[in-house]
C-alpha cells in the first residue's frame, strides 16, 4: 500500500473543509427555518438571524393545525402520494419486467418509444387537451395518470431486472412457475434495492406535486400541500377569504412551521430507504 505524502494529507484536509462548508451552507437555512417556527413574531422582527430562539412557543404550529385549509391540503398530499406512488411502482415494475425479456415481440420498438419520450413530448397544451378529453380535470386521476411512468426510472429498473441470473428463472419455470409467480416470488425479492429506490423517487415526486396540480385542478378543495404552501408564503389565503369574507394572516412562525411539516414526512421516510439507494441505482444503470 502506498504511503500517504504531504500532498495527500493537504488534499484530504482541503476536501474535508470544503465538504464541511457545503454541509454548513445546506443545514444553516434549515436550522434558521426551524428556529423561526418556534419563535414569537416580536423576536423574529427584532433579532434578525438566529439559530436558537430565546422564547420557545408552539403558537405557529397550533395555529397552522387549526387552519382548515392546511388540514385539507395535507390530507390531499397524503392521498396523492400514497395512491400515486402505488400506481407508479405497479406500472413501472410490470413494464420493466416485460421489457427485460429478450423473447418479447416488439420489445425493440417499445424500448425506442420509451427513450423517445425522454427527448420529445407533446407539450403542455396537447397534454392538457388529452386530460380534458378523458374527463380527468378536477380529479386526482389527472395527476396519477399523466405521470404514471417516468421513462428514466423504467429504463434503470429494466436494467436491474436484466441483471437477475437467468438460471433462477429457468429453475422456477421447471418447477411450474408462471410469469406472475416468477415476478412476485423470485424477481421482486431480489430487486428490493431497485424497488425501494424508485419508491423513494416516486414518493418525492408525488409529494412535491405543484405544477400539475395548478394545471389540472380548479377545485381548491383538491389542491395539494405544495400549492397551499405557495399561497401561504406569498399572500394571505385567498380561498378562505373569498368564501367567508375573513382573511387569514399567517405569522412568520406559522409559515416556517408549514415548511417544517411539509419536509418532515420525507425526512422520516428517507432513512428507511437510504440503505438501498446507491445499490439500486448503480446496479440498474451499469448492467442495463
Amino acid at each position: 500500500m502506498r504511503r500517504s505524502t504531504g500532498a495527500d494529507r493537504t488534499f484530504g484536509i482541503a476536501a474535508a473543509f470544503m465538504l464541511a462548508f457545503c454541509a454548513l451552507a445546506a443545514i444553516l437555512p434549515l436550522l434558521y427555518v426551524l428556529a423561526i417556527s418556534f419563535s414569537t413574531e416580536k423576536e423574529y422582527l427584532t433579532r434578525g438571524f438566529y439559530l436558537l430562539p430565546k422564547q420557545f412557543t408552539l403558537n405557529g404550529y397550533l395555529y397552522l393545525m387549526s387552519h382548515p385549509g392546511f388540514r385539507i391540503a395535507f390530507r390531499n398530499a397524503v392521498v396523492i402520494s400514497a395512491v400515486g406512488t402505488s400506481i407508479n411502482m405497479a406500472l413501472t415494475t410490470l413494464m420493466a419486467y416485460g421489457l427485460s425479456k429478450t423473447w418479447l415481440k416488439g420489445r425493440a420498438v417499445i424500448n425506442f418509444l420509451v427513450v423517445f419520450t425522454m427527448l420529445f413530448s407533446g407539450g403542455i397544451i396537447p397534454t392538457y387537451l388529452v386530460v380534458n378529453a378523458l374527463g380527468l380535470i378536477d380529479s386526482f386521476w389527472s395527476l396519477w395518470l399523466s405521470s404514471a411512468i417516468i421513462p428514466f426510472n423504467l429504463i434503470v429498473m429494466r436494467g436491474f431486472f436484466r441483471s437477475v441470473p437467468t438460471e433462477l428463472e429457468e429453475s422456477a419455470r421447471i418447477d411450474g412457475s408462471g410469469e406472475w409467480r416468477l415476478l412476485l416470488t423470485i424477481i421482486a425479492p431480489l430487486s428490493l434495492p431497485a424497488i425501494a429506490t424508485f419508491t423513494l423517487f416516486y414518493l418525492v415526486y408525488n409529494w412535491n406535486t405543484y405544477f400539475s396540480a395548478i394545471l389540472y385542478l380548479n377545485d381548491n378543495r383538491l389542491m395539494p400541500l405544495q400549492v397551499f404552501l405557495r399561497q401561504m408564503l406569498l399572500e394571505d389565503d385567498p380561498t378562505i377569504a373569498n368564501a367567508t369574507g375573513i382573511r387569514y394572516a399567517f405569522t412568520p412562525a406559522a409559515k416556517m412551521a408549514a415548511i417544517v411539516i411539509t419536509a418532515l414526512p420525507l425526512l422520516l421516510v428517507f432513512p428507511f430507504l437510504q440503505k438501498h439507494f446507491t445499490k439500486g441505482v448503480l446496479l440498474g444503470s451499469v448492467k442495463g
